[in-house]
């Protein structure tokens, strides 16, 4: 497998290596000892699948109090993947990075916890997998704006499909700092 450092410290895109003959292919999603060797964690207490139309943007999420780290990956479809750094005080705070995750290239990406997470589905059907460092608590998830215009992310749709509460997510300008991870060297 080939690891990819990005622009924004911790995360990684994993392309892993794929085994393809006459019958299809095969290659391993996740090895612990392989991933740790390169700075991903070792336990991930919970996997996620998400599906979507496209046209959907999902995000940007983070988690405040129990704050996950995310190994994400597409079987089905194409999205584009993006990840901010919402941490205070980090030397890329309000930068992003935008990368396309498809049942084609079997890209992974590791997004550390402190980041705000979304995605856009840009195929008709999208099966979205995601492993996770810490458990689910609603009360400690919070969002911004997936149109903020301060990040000016190139999403693939302008009048996006969107769930309730992301209508709602104010733009990271305008989120109290006590709401925003922290970062730390």
């Amino acid at each position: 497998m080939q690891v990819i450092k990005t622009k924004l410290p911790g995360v990684l895109i994993i392309e892993p290596r794929i085994f393809n003959d006459t019958r299809g292919y095969f290659f391993e999603t996740y090895e612990m000892q392989r991933y740790q060797q390169h700075g991903i964690p070792a336990v991930f207490l919970q996997d996620n699948l998400s599906c979507s139309v496209k046209n959907v943007i999902r995000g940007l999420h983070y988690q405040l109090e129990h704050p996950q780290g995310k190994l994400v990956s597409v079987a089905l479809g194409t999205v584009l993947d993006v990840i901010v750094d919402i941490r205070t005080g980090s030397p890329t705070f309000g930068e992003s990075v935008s990368i396309e995750l498809s049942d084609m290239n079997h890209k992974q990406v590791y997004v550390p916890p402190g980041y705000a997470h979304g995605y856009c589905a840009m195929t008709e059907n999208v099966v979205f997998l995601y492993k996770c460092t810490d458990y689910y608590y609603p009360k400690s998830e919070y969002g911004i704006a997936w149109n903020d215009p301060d990040l000016a992310i190139q999403w693939p749709v302008s009048q996006p499909i969107l769930s309730g509460k992301d209508t709602v997510f104010p733009n990271l300008k305008d989120v109290p700092l006590l709401q925003l991870p922290r970062f730390v060297e």
